[in-house]
């Protein structure tokens, strides 16, 4: 019962210490998502003004213009899913912010014929210790790993 209990405390510790493993951060500090299947574009997430701004970058993680992309968001749960509504403007786009908590899916098309390629974010406000921002856009892990 002991050797159990001590698998038991020794893997939610690491599960807990690798828990922000694979989150980057952009230029501006925010939470990068993946917008395609080749690394080719990505979108950067920050909030500013109670919204969430994703600004278009390419694979040298440099601006890109938001010309043809779009890009639809739902926040909620899956029982009761939200759409939320998404401005654009020729730096990227512009959604409100989800519920402490949520997951936001947000699904982005380089083209209006292009498919869909789904990113999802889990919205977490609480202060991580280590470094103090938000979980959702912590990246202890990257610096560890550096």
């Amino acid at each position: 019962m002991k050797t159990k209990l001590t698998t038991l405390i020794l893997a939610l510790s690491a599960g807990l210490a690798l828990a922000h493993e694979g989150i980057e951060l952009g230029p501006n500090k925010g939470r990068i998502l993946e917008f395609s299947t080749n690394e080719s574009m990505h979108g950067e997430v920050t909030d500013k003004d109670g919204k969430l701004h994703i600004v278009l970058l390419d694979k040298d993680k440099k601006p890109v213009k938001a010309e043809a992309q779009s890009l639809t968001a739902t926040a909620g749960t899956r029982q009761a899913p939200v759409k939320l509504e998404v401005a654009k403007d020729e730096s990227g786009f512009t959604i409100p912010v989800p519920k402490e908590g949520e997951w936001l899916i947000m699904q982005y098309k380089e083209t209006e014929s292009g498919k869909a390629i789904t990113a999802r974010l889990h919205y977490d406000t609480g202060k991580c210790a280590p470094c103090g921002n938000p979980e959702w856009r912590c990246a202890c892990g990257e610096k560890e790993k550096k």
